[in-house]
């Protein structure tokens, strides 16, 4: 079988990026403040091991009791005066959106933070319709108009430096060139704080929907979700189906490991709880809200009896960030939404498994992300899992079957192993690994005796 188009894109564009010394520096700087807070903000727990076990305990068993949960929460919201959407993939939620807006004649959206909606690419579908949509995330709105993807499930905007944003600032909006920090958030909220009081609509994720309640969960750091929420008449959420926990309790659970694992705060700034559309009695908040449930592949992993886990994801991003092939080859090498381990994992199962099955050979398989995920998630495992499926499913080149067969045969004999001197294996190395290799990297050389030979040898000496 051969490669498939995005493994050939992904392995160009990780050779570009993993040798491009300014990106590795950005990033290096930004993650090291990110490790420097969340050492910080783990220190308010006393047993963190047993707030993770609970966690990933606790999840693992909502998925494995999906239906009911969700069940409970549709009867529960459309009590509390919402509706409720189920989409099967991608085309079925766009369609639904657009003809939610259509019927409304909604002509501005604003939007906060959420990565499913860039799962289904729905600024780019809105825009087609002529629906002006603006993220209102200072992280989303800036790579929106450098007109890229989030780098990050967490910090879309990791990749670019202070100066990288000024100069797009000033490119799009006529700034100055040097603008700080500081000025280019204040400029931001300005202009902003005008989208969120014209928007017809606003549209967000969901960090968890809450079945007990009818709820839906919301953090963030800058009151933009609040407000996407309260000013406009229309509320819209998108929400994957696994994101459903079973009590409003399990809040005091969940947040708290998503902010100190995501951000390193003790609690998110801004932490909501919507229940449906404003009542007579309140003043703030939209008139009409609906919930649209997504699958989009989700129940394809739902099948799997290992892989099934990873939809305890909570999308802290902590694994993207301990993971040394993520800090190497970026978010935007992956050409997907969900990047780093979690990524490399859900993807094949979301999309395509013969497309992206080559993400879950992406890794060193170090087990850093196992050991930082908040919920327990054996990613490392389930790499190795996906793998595995690969190989029997037949996703692999006639080139990588050989290769493993031949390997094989060589290494499980001392003997066979042993029969060439240094030179001839060398030479072998050369001939086989070279390309695979890469060219910025010096292939390792092969000592002209091995450590069986040379203890034989040492043995001898000593005897006589």
């Amino acid at each position: 079988m051969k490669q498939s188009l995005q493994h050939k894109i992904f392995l160009k564009k990780a050779e570009e990026v993993a040798f491009d010394k300014e990106h590795r520096k950005k990033i290096q700087f930004n993650i090291s403040r990110y490790d420097a807070a969340v050492k910080k903000g783990k220190a308010i727990y006393k047993d963190l091991d047993l707030a993770r076990t609970r966690a990933g305990y606790l999840k693992y068993k909502v998925i494995n009791d999906l239906e009911k949960y969700l069940i409970e929460f549709e009867n529960k919201f459309t009590n509390n005066g919402g509706k409720v959407i189920w989409a099967d993939d991608d085309k079925e939620a766009i369609d639904e959106i657009i003809k939610i807006l259509k019927k409304r004649k909604v002509k501005k959206v604003v939007k906060s933070k959420s990565m499913i909606t860039e799962e289904i690419e729905l600024n780019a579908n809105l825009i087609r319709k002529k629906i002006e949509v603006v993220e209102t995330d200072l992280g989303e709105f800036i790579v929106q108009q450098a007109g890229q993807k989030p780098y990050h499930i967490v910090t879309p905007a990791m990749h670019l430096s202070k100066e990288d944003i000024a100069k797009l600032y000033h490119e799009k909006f006529g700034t100055p060139e040097d603008l700080s920090p500081t000025e280019l958030t204040d400029f931001t909220r300005e202009l902003l704080r005008k989208k969120f009081v014209e928007a017809d609509a606003g549209i967000t994720g969901a960090n968890f929907l809450i079945a007990e309640t009818g709820s839906i969960a919301l953090t963030e750091n800058e009151g933009n979700g609040i407000m996407s929420m309260s000013f406009p008449k229309l509320h819209i959420v998108v929400a994957g189906i696994e994101k459903i926990i079973p009590k409003l309790e399990d809040l005091d659970l969940y947040w708290p490991l998503l902010s100190t694992h995501g951000t390193g705060q003790n609690l998110t700034a801004y932490s909501n709880i919507i229940s449906g559309p404003k009542k007579r009695i309140e003043k703030d908040g939209p008139k009409e809200m609906i919930v649209i449930l997504l699958n989009n592949g989700r129940t394809n992993l739902l099948a799997k009896e290992r892989q099934r886990q990873a939809l305890s994801c909570i999308r802290c991003g902590a694994c993207l960030n301990v993971c040394p092939v993520y800090k190497n080859i970026g978010g935007h090498t992956y050409g997907t939404t969900y990047s780093g381990p979690i990524g490399a994992v859900i993807t094949p199962h979301l999309i395509d498994f013969g497309k992206y099955r080559h993400l879950s050979f992406a890794s060193s398989l170090c087990g850093a992300c196992t050991e930082v995920c908040p919920v327990k998630i054996p990613l490392h495992e389930l790499l190795l899992v996906n793998r595995k499926e690969a190989m029997e499913n037949g996703f692999y080149t006639y080139f990588e079957k050989k290769s493993v067969d031949i390997a094989a045969f060589v290494l499980s004999s001392r003997k066979r192993l042993d029969m060439f001197n240094g030179k001839v294996k060398n030479t072998v190395l050369k001939l086989v690994a070279k390309n695979s290799w890469g060219p910025r990297r010096e292939l390792p050389v092969i000592a002209e005796k091995s450590f069986s030979q040379l203890w034989k040898e040492q043995n001898k000496e000593d005897n006589y």
